[in-house]
């Protein structure tokens, strides 16, 4: 006999529980935790693979290079983040899915970047297995500040933001360009 789906209620309290221990900077362990056991589980992140170590590949499993662990330890090694919050959590039962909008102040911490922060929302979607745990984790995040941050030009760019001076690539001069 197969079990009954979770409810709407056993869905957000799974989800919540996964995003408190993310803001509170949980290890992996206790972030995987947080999986299925009896599914295969993933990690994504939306963004083209260039732009960070994080982005746009899948992250499948428990253990090894390319395992959901590996997608939390890369992101512990290149980032931090303060002020992580969660709200307008949207809960589909018959999907077994949950969707959230979070915000944080991210600071990217080795080479070229490290030090530079920026303010940012982001977009969590994660399904769930009948044991009302997480199988798929998606991300849509600010994939163009993290590789700027990366680089070292994102306090650049954000400054020349501030003094509405043209930033690389803006043509708000007020010339035409023809092409």
């Amino acid at each position: 006999m197969s079990r009954p789906a979770p409810t709407r209620d056993q869905l957000l309290q799974s989800a919540q529980a996964l995003c408190d221990a993310f803001a509170a900077k949980a290890d992996v362990d206790t972030l995987l935790s947080y999986f299925s056991a009896t599914h295969q589980i993933s990690a994504f992140e939306h963004g083209l693979p260039a732009l960070a170590p994080f982005l746009g590949r899948t992250f499948s499993g428990r253990a090894g290079a390319n395992s959901v662990a590996s997608y939390f330890e890369l992101l512990q090694e290149y980032l931090t983040y303060d002020n992580m919050s969660f709200g307008t959590w949207v809960v589909d039962a018959e999907a077994q899915r949950v969707a959230v909008k979070g915000r944080a102040k991210f600071t990217w911490t080795e080479g070229e970047g490290k030090g530079q922060s920026w303010d940012e929302q982001f977009a969590y979607i994660l399904d769930f297995d009948q044991d009302a745990k997480v199988t798929d984790y998606q991300v849509w995040a600010d994939s163009g500040a993290a590789y700027l941050a990366r680089r070292g030009e994102l306090s650049k760019v954000i400054e020349a933001a501030k003094t509405h001076s043209p930033v690389l690539g803006d043509n708000r001069s007020g010339n035409t360009v023809v092409e």
